[in-house]
């Protein structure tokens, strides 16, 4: 990345010290949890779907951890609403990195996915794709 990484660092912080779409749901259609147990990230990604059953209306997440993990669950809270729930599962790291802007070290991309991972999770268990998942966890 040249100088236009600035930028995206830039943008990372202020995710990171602002974050977009902080809090919880009352309402959430699902919401499930997640860590990053080699970094102490924690993750909730609650998740209101439209009418349709389909679209993503509002997404959520609260939790801490590093600024990469934070500042990755604030800008895919955003990225989120109005995507399908085809969309979410499709999507991989590529997207997260893409997302982020920066070149992430092997060490930190488990802190960068833990939000997606988190998310399609709990869609998972929504759709019934998977029976039972307490907690999602980044592979060590």
């Amino acid at each position: 990345m040249g100088g236009g990484s600035d930028m995206y660092r830039q943008q990372i912080l202020d995710h990171y010290k602002n974050p977009r779409n902080y809090g919880e749901l009352d309402d959430a259609t699902f919401s499930h949890t997640g860590e990053n147990p080699s970094c102490g990230d924690t993750i909730r990604v609650d998740v209101r779907l439209d009418d349709d059953e389909e679209t993503i209306e509002y997404v959520a997440f609260s939790g801490d951890g590093c600024a990469i993990s934070q500042a990755s669950a604030s800008m895919l809270s955003e990225r989120l609403q109005g995507k399908t729930l085809d969309e979410l599962a499709a999507m991989d790291t590529d997207d997260v990195t893409e997302m982020l802007g920066v070149d992430i070290s092997p060490m930190r991309i488990k802190c960068a996915v833990l939000a997606r991972q988190v998310a399609q999770d709990g869609a998972k268990l929504y759709e019934g794709d998977i029976d039972e998942l307490d907690v999602t966890k980044t592979e060590d």
